[in-house]
């Protein structure tokens, strides 16, 4: 049953950390803000680095399967 919930948290943080990731990209490509009222490379720095965190959680959880 654990399993389960793993897999689904894993999914989930996957998902998340790879959408952010590539919304980013898209964000910084085309030269728009990432966040509106805060510094370019501090809000695109951050946001890639929460991206690359979520990413390692997914897999994290998969790994607990």
């Amino acid at each position: 049953m654990e399993s389960v919930a793993a897999v689904f948290a894993g999914t989930a943080f996957g998902l998340f950390g790879a959408a952010l990731l590539v919304w980013t990209g898209a964000r910084a490509l085309h030269r728009a803000p990432v966040l509106h009222g805060v510094s370019p490379v501090a809000s695109t720095a951050l946001t890639t680095l929460f991206g690359v965190v979520f990413l390692v959680l997914g897999v994290w959880c998969f790994t607990l399967v």
